[in-house]
């Protein structure tokens, strides 16, 4: 997650420009002149164009329903009727389910009673609106890394606790963007081994142990890994691609002999380098992942894992955090603070979210394994060194994007966004 606060976001907001893997990235620019590889061609496109044209579109397949949901902590409200009111203009939105974060701290094995009650409230709300409740567990920056078995098992305990205390609870998400150092250290051992990987599994292993022992139903997802990274321990800034990752994990499980898996499901964070890149662009000389790298992000599971106890063929998939970030004019910016920061600059207009936001709907539609897509917020961070990729500016006034992402949102959980050719949606016109 990415709204932790000023100095968190910006950390959140270099890894997804590249500047956490070494690189120097523009963030603003338009996206007219930028030319980029699009899902489904052979050849390069406008940046404005997406899925992909057929000779007779009838033999094209709808796409599947998705779960559309809202990742937003500002709905975690220690007052329960705030926490109804937040709820339900997000069900409005389009949203059908909610990821709020739980943060386990050092010697914790239980959340304390002010996170139980906002939790709490989370989840009445979202009860009275139909909307089902992920929570994603972790630990905060890196210095507070679980290094030790011992820290990883009263993370596990935690986990468990919570899943307890709220059996609505659809999904616990385990840790948050593992292949970053930003979140998670060391991410190498000695001589560039790998580290981080073969802590996390462990970490997701009793995890996944201690809540399927409070509640089989309960999904334990993994991963939560960020789109890119450099794979160069040598480098200021150590971090793993998700591509290597997947593999390190993989390998990491295969070498401990268990014979039970470990996660029910993956969790990706497929943003774009900038939110004027579109989400169909693909990266098939990188080891980047975003939405049109689904087809080599499928392979990779199944290779990777293939042979053993955790299912990579065919292993369901979640989107749970995607964001593009909008323009803030000048009659809402008396809402916001820190008017000058960089990152405010990675900015489109609403028309152009609302396009971006329906064009990663209907890639996830199509998308066999891709169970939902969690939009990075219902409302805007009113620090711009945060994110601005809500539907609702920072004084919960409306965007103009709403009613077509609404729009959008209820077309896809019910299955009828788009239609398909293969793993890419048809291009309209």
């Amino acid at each position: 997650m990415k709204w932790k606060g000023t100095g968190l976001a910006l950390l959140g907001a270099a890894a997804v420009a590249g500047i956490a893997i070494g690189l120097s990235v523009g963030r603003g620019g338009g996206s007219k002149a930028t030319t980029y590889v699009i899902a489904g061609a052979q050849t390069q496109e406008s940046a404005d164009t997406g899925g992909t044209t057929v000779a007779d579109p009838s033999t094209a397949q709808p796409g599947h329903p998705l779960i559309v949901g809202t990742a937003d902590d500002s709905l975690k409200q220690a007052d329960r009727a705030q926490a109804d009111k937040l709820l339900r203009i997000s069900r409005e939105a389009g949203f059908d389910a909610v990821l709020v974060s739980s943060t386990w701290t050092p010697g914790a094995s239980a959340p304390t009673a002010a996170e139980r009650r906002s939790l709490a409230n989370v989840v009445h709300a979202a009860g009275r609106e139909g909307m089902g409740v992920f929570v994603f567990v972790w630990h905060g920056l890196s210095r507070s890394t679980p290094r030790t078995p011992a820290a990883r098992s009263q993370f596990a305990s935690y986990s468990a606790a919570l899943a307890r205390a709220f059996p609505r609870v659809r999904a616990v998400v385990v840790g948050n963007e593992p292949n970053l150092n930003t979140f998670w250290m060391p991410q190498y051992g000695p001589g560039g081994s790998d580290a981080a990987a073969s802590g996390y599994l462990d970490l997701l292993t009793r995890t996944y142990d201690a809540v399927k022992a409070v509640s089989p139903r309960t999904q334990v997802i993994g991963g939560a890994l960020a789109p890119r990274g450099s794979d160069r321990p040598q480098l200021p800034r150590d971090t793993h691609s998700p591509t290597q990752f997947i593999k390190d994990l993989a390998a990491v499980y295969r070498a401990s002999g268990r014979t039970k898996p470990v996660m029910d499901s993956l969790a990706m964070h497929p943003y774009m380098r900038a939110s004027a890149f579109p989400p169909s662009g693909v990266h098939p000389d990188s080891t980047t992942i975003t939405l049109g790298d689904y087809p080599r992000l499928a392979a990779l599971l199944a290779r990777a894992f293939a042979g053993t106890a955790q299912r990579g063929r065919g292993l369901p998939i979640y989107y749970t955090e995607f964001g593009v970030q909008t323009q803030v004019p000048d009659d809402h910016r008396r809402a916001y603070t820190n008017p000058t920061t960089p990152a405010a600059a990675d900015a489109v207009d609403p028309e152009t979210q609302v396009r971006y936001y329906r064009e990663a709907l209907s890639l996830a539609a199509c998308q066999p394994t891709v169970k939902g897509l969690f939009v990075f917020h219902t409302f805007d961070e009113p620090d711009l060194a945060g994110w601005q990729s809500g539907l609702y500016y920072a004084d919960h006034q409306p965007k103009p994007s709403l009613d077509g992402f609404r729009a959008a949102a209820t077309a896809a959980r019910k299955g009828f966004l788009t239609r398909c050719a293969g793993d890419t949606f048809l291009r309209s016109g």
